[in-house]
């Protein structure tokens, strides 16, 4: 293999034990320290530009991965104004993003063409197909263990004509936030049964079952945020520890802070992240050219080992 195709050696610290082990608390503060010392002081620190998102170059990909890395997020810029479908495919080709999550409301390709729709195939009843904000979530918090989201793409094709604003926040800061206020906000996060989507019925009748999980879990040593705040569709355990660890959280995420990045994604610009926390402000659209965002959700995180095409 191309050694400059090589993975990029990992930025993170190698503390002996597990950072996201409530008892470990030197690891803890050893990847604390490494991740507040990384953390971006706005979106521009997050953005790389390249000329084709479909064929980047060894810089551009090593730039692009380099803050994921750390930041669980990256913006990019090119000057790609078409309208291709196989974009978000073909940019996550080559950071590793190979197995699509192929919702039903996607397209038969697994992208997702995220716009206004009065259709009754079921997108004009979901919230992410009006002109309405979606508040705070992470993608997929309704889907089974064996289906999590944990990387995604944003393609911007067409902006709103006004409104449509992103925020995006890195997981892993909340994580902090929570458990430098107490580890117990943490635990209570971590059970099984904190957070639960009823079923969605439909004329034929349950669609989706009930699904319930942790908000913070840890997989393949990652730590992986499940969320919304949606106050209907949802179900919190009636613990009074959950119920205290949830309003902690919704104080985090509705108090102002640096580490929130706010952005209205122009023609061409993107959004790469491990499902980082998100939202999106109401908008009003231009009806001979309206807001267009090609989606592209995975099972795997930004970044897994590959080799790109024609390259090895």
């Amino acid at each position: 293999m191309n050694a400059a195709l090589q993975a990029l050696p990992d930025v993170s610290p190698r503390p002996d034990g597990n950072p996201f082990d409530l008892t470990d608390d030197a690891a803890y503060r050893r990847w604390r320290a490494w991740k507040l010392q990384q953390r971006p002081a706005d979106a521009a620190a997050i953005t790389v530009d390249v000329a084709d998102p479909r064929a980047l170059t060894i810089a551009e990909r090593h730039a692009v991965l380099d803050r994921i890395r750390r930041t669980n997020m990256a913006l990019y810029r090119s000057p790609v104004l078409d309208e291709d479908p196989s974009l978000p495919r073909r940019l996550g080709e080559q950071l590793g993003l190979r197995r699509l999550d192929a919702n039903w409301l996607a397209e038969e390709d697994g992208i997702s063409r995220i716009e206004v729709s009065a259709r009754s195939d079921g997108k004009g009843g979901f919230i992410p197909y009006t002109t309405h904000g979606i508040r705070w979530h992470t993608d997929g918090y309704y889907h089974p263990e064996a289906r999590r989201i944990h990387g995604m793409i944003l393609h911007a094709v067409r902006p709103a004509a006004s409104g449509g604003v992103n925020r995006l926040l890195d997981h892993e800061l909340v994580y902090i936030a929570l458990r430098d206020a107490s580890p117990a906000l943490v635990r209570a996060l971590m059970r099984p049964d904190a957070m639960t989507i009823p079923a969605r019925e439909d004329d034929d009748g349950i669609a989706r079952p009930a699904q319930g999980g942790p908000v913070f879990s840890v997989e393949h040593g990652a730590l992986h945020m499940r969320y919304t705040a949606r106050t209907r569709s949802i179900a919190w355990s009636p613990d009074p520890a959950v119920r205290a660890a949830v309003a902690a959280l919704e104080r985090v995420l509705a108090t102002p802070s640096p580490w929130i990045h706010r952005l209205t994604l122009a023609p061409g610009m993107g959004i790469l992240c491990n499902n980082v926390l998100h939202d999106r402000s109401g908008f009003a659209d231009d009806p001979l050219r309206p807001r267009l965002i090609l989606r592209a959700r995975y099972h795997e995180r930004v970044g897994a080992p590959m080799v790109a095409p024609g390259l090895a």
